[in-house]
């Protein structure tokens, strides 16, 4: 690979603007760049000192996306008839100030101060990451150790050995375990959406003339784990395309570290993995962005913040602390002004261990995709905490379909016994305000429309499946 040295203009770095002393083209020089982004962390740091604000902000925008989830027709709503009038219309059908208050009520003494979080190191558990460095958690009076865990099926284990307190779930896996599919049985939460978006298939340099998975019969694919949402949107993306991701393909589970590894070894034709796994394989030069996976489904869960039954009953102080440092840090992480400043903060050893241009290109949505191209996609990934029972009910139709549960399903039981939008309910009613909506918001899947209340139909109108 041709390597050239470092210049003060670098006029063949894709990711710089020409004439510029610094990345972000803003400053004369690296020097003021990096003043510049040192006071603005401490000024992140110190609007954490009103956690409430930022939830509130965060609740708000949450409910707005319910009723507006698609983005441009949000923006051109509100350029239409103005900021004021949009906030009345949103307002008069939204409670915000009931889920606001659900969000920030602080109850008593934290019975347990002193908590270990398990996560994996992708940009998904962003969150519960920048949450430690920016001080979102001391200042809610927790004394947090994040552990770095190598692989899901660990997160798992030490969840179920009580190892962890708390963790960085892959939003299918509490609902696989209070099930018992792939594990003994234990009753977990889902908190939080830690993320949605931020996902893509990669595939090797070799196959950049084979774009029409239709051609993919063979190939070899990689997933960080069976319960997993990357399994089961290529699964889905492969089925759309008529191949039987069972029989046609060969899917293996691989840790997300050893992803870019396996791919530049040719053990993998390709994978659908977290980011910045994608990113990277992209700046080794070793595979190529094929789709991003908010093309398969746009707003689609991928991780969650999760705990069990047993530690949200034993410790509920605890855990209403926990959900505020974490929702403060989704309000922050949402708001695209942040992101640069986000990656510098989650990119070190301790956290994400990648170089902080890695972690950029995916926050901020402008990248290099492996192809000569420089796209810009500021919904590439995103953070929005709401534990929609859809989606958990879609979720589970795939488990179905693909024979990771058998016999009938009780959707909508399963589904509000594992997210805990119900208790954000229940808390309403006693503040004698109305529910936002039952959980229940429909969406689609490369174009199919999704109705958890017809989940068993959906499952029904695939042709490709593998049912019990």
């Amino acid at each position: 690979m041709f390597k050239r040295p470092h210049s003060l203009y670098d006029p063949y770095n894709a990711d710089r603007p020409l004439l510029s002393g610094c990345s972000c083209g803003r400053h004369a020089d690296t020097a003021a760049h990096d003043a510049d982004q040192a006071s603005a962390i401490a000024e992140l740091r110190a609007r954490a000192s009103d956690p409430e604000m930022l939830s509130n902000d965060f609740v708000e925008a949450a409910l707005v996306k319910a009723i507006l989830p698609n983005e441009s027709v949000r923006r051109r709503f509100i350029k239409a008839v103005g900021m004021g009038t949009a906030i009345s219309a949103v307002q008069s059908v939204l409670p915000f100030g009931a889920m606001q208050a659900m969000a920030q009520e602080k109850g008593g003494s934290i019975e347990k101060p002193d908590l270990k979080i398990g996560f994996i190191a992708i940009t998904c558990a962003t969150p519960l990451i920048m949450a430690d460095p920016l001080g979102f958690y001391k200042k809610q009076g927790l004394n947090v150790t994040l552990m770095k865990t190598a692989g899901w099926a660990l997160i798992r284990d030490r969840m179920l050995n009580k190892e962890l307190d708390a963790t960085h779930f892959l939003s299918p896996m509490p609902l696989a375990i209070s099930m018992g599919a792939g594990s003994v049985a234990q009753p977990m939460r889902v908190a939080t959406i830690q993320n949605i978006n931020g996902q893509a298939i990669t595939l090797a340099l070799k196959h950049k003339n084979n774009r029409d998975p239709k051609n993919w019969k063979g190939f070899k694919f990689a997933i960080p784990f069976e319960y997993s949402m990357h399994n089961f949107l290529l699964r889905y993306y492969l089925a759309e395309a008529g191949l039987n991701p069972d029989t046609d393909v060969q899917l293996r589970v691989v840790p997300p570290p050893e992803m870019v590894a396996n791919l530049r070894a040719g053990n993998i034709d390709g994978f659908l993995g977290p980011d910045p796994i994608n990113q990277r394989a992209v700046y080794d030069e070793v595979g190529f962005i094929h789709i991003l996976s908010k093309d398969i489904w746009d707003g689609h869960p991928c991780c969650a913040f999760g705990v069990s039954e047993d530690f949200v009953k034993q410790n509920p102080n605890t855990f209403a602390a926990l959900y505020r440092s974490v929702l403060t840090a989704s309000a922050m992480a949402h708001e695209a002004k942040n992101r640069e400043l986000i990656a510098k903060v989650i990119s070190p050893a301790a956290y994400l261990n990648q170089p902080e241009a890695v972690v950029t290109q995916v926050l901020t949505g402008k990248f290099a995709d492996g192809l000569g191209n420089i796209q810009n996609v500021p919904e590439r990934a995103d953070f929005d905490p709401v534990p929609w029972y859809s989606m958990a009910v879609w979720m589970l139709t795939q488990m179905k379909r693909w024979g990771y549960i058998k016999g009938d399903v009780q959707y909508k039981d399963i589904a509000e016994r594992v997210f805990l939008l119900t208790d954000a309910r229940k808390r309403m009613k006693e503040l004698g305000e109305t529910a936002p909506d039952n959980g229940y918001m429909k969406f689609k899947v490369m174009g199919k429309e999704f109705d958890a209340m017809k989940a068993d139909a959906y499952v029904d109108s695939f042709a490709i499946k593998k049912l019990a």
